[in-house]
């Protein structure tokens, strides 16, 4: 009855059943037990079931939950698709794909890449193309780089570092081992080199004219010494330009033997004996070193020393080699491209300079010249072969 209150136990009653509707809107909302948010006062009484519009509330805030967790998925498998991406090197070489000295560079320089997580088939290729000591087939053979769309070109020496610029000025190139860079105009400095171009410089030249001295304080008695060098090498120019002044105070005479191609090598060794040339001096270029074993075998007949910039000499049977090891100058040349395909740019990464040389001799040779070294020559080579 209106205005008349109810017993104390049904009273009670209502109550809890009120409380026990209160607890329930919470859930009804999407909303766990002890949430702040309530219904509006006219609903009171009401039950979750006379709220559909509230429920599908909550699933619509689930599934845009769902859609966040999804597109992050989606954007960590295009990150992880992006930095799995094959990057192309490509290899552009004066020897021959079979010559020991470059399988050994592309060995220390493959794996130095493998050390720094580039690993061949997975997210890196090489292509590499070979100019088999006739640098007249480089500047195609560059061009077919460029046309396969590498991400960097790696090469050394002068005629293959003017023939990749010559075919692509966006295409980073990274040098492993070039005479003085600077002075070749390849780079604008050590320090900025801007363009496409880096990598190392062997700055050759001052080193060349270190090599004319030990071989002086090698065969002590030596006047005449036969130059062989690629005469359309840039760098093997400046070599010869310092080693001229120095020979003089060396109380040395020296014959130039410029090459071309391989087949000049004939002439330049018959012009060597007709000069009397006491010594054979060979610089370091992919066109004279494809020829070594035939320098090597025609000075061991006329009984002359040959000194080369590269161990590669003394280990096919010359008398000794001064100069960096390219060994290591590859390993590093496998940072520069590692930097690059992290995001850096060739005009910023600082050109290197070579940091170990070696004087490696080889004794063998020597006895059969029938040469005796000084202790203090063999004291400070690097390496003596027996």
């Amino acid at each position: 009855m209106e205005g008349t209150a109810l017993p104390h136990s049904e009273d009670l009653m209502l109550r809890s059943r009120r409380r026990r509707r209160l607890e329930a809107w919470p859930q009804a909302w999407g909303r766990p037990h002890g949430s702040r948010r309530f219904a509006p006062h006219h609903e009171v009484g009401a039950t979750a079931s006379d709220f559909p519009t509230v429920q599908s509330r909550s699933i619509g805030r689930r599934g845009f939950i769902s859609l966040l967790a999804t597109a992050a998925i989606w954007s960590r498998a295009a990150r992880a698709q992006q930095a799995e991406r094959v990057r192309r090197v490509g290899l552009l070489q004066g020897l021959p794909e079979s010559d020991p000295e470059w399988q050994r560079r592309f060995g220390a320089f493959r794996q130095s890449l493998q050390d720094l997580g580039w690993s061949e088939g997975r997210n890196i290729t090489f292509e590499a193309r070979f100019a088999d000591g006739k640098p007249e087939r480089l500047p195609a053979l560059a061009a077919e780089l460029v046309a396969a769309n590498v991400d960097v070109i790696v090469t050394n020496a002068a005629q293959a570092i003017e023939a990749a610029r010559k075919a692509t000025s966006t295409i980073p190139i990274i040098m492993a081992s070039v005479g003085d860079a600077v002075a070749a105009g390849y780079v604008a400095s050590l320090a900025r080199p801007g363009g496409n171009v880096t990598g190392l410089t062997l700055v050759a030249t001052d080193q060349s004219a270190k090599r004319l001295q030990l071989l002086k304080e090698i065969v002590p008695n030596l006047v005449r010494v036969a130059l062989v060098w690629n005469g359309n090498a840039s760098g093997n120019r400046l070599q010869l330009r310092e080693m001229e002044l120095m020979a003089p105070g060396l109380g040395m005479t020296l014959q130039s033997l410029p090459l071309r191609s391989g087949d000049d090598l004939d002439a330049a060794l018959q012009a060597a004996t007709r000069a009397n040339a006491q010594a054979l001096f060979t610089m370091d270029d992919p066109l004279v070193l494809s020829q070594r074993a035939r320098i090597v075998e025609f000075a061991m007949r006329q009984r002359l020393p040959v000194m080369g910039e590269f161990r590669s000499v003394p280990e096919a049977g010359g008398l000794a080699s001064y100069g960096p090891n390219l060994l290591d100058n590859w390993r590093r040349a496998a940072l520069y491209v590692d930097k690059i395909f992290r995001g850096a740019k060739p005009a910023d990464l600082p050109v290197e300079q070579p940091t170990k040389f070696e004087l490696v001799i080889n004794l063998k040779t020597a006895a059969a010249l029938g040469l005796t070294l000084a202790p203090g020559v063999l004291a400070i080579a690097d390496e003596v072969i027996e």
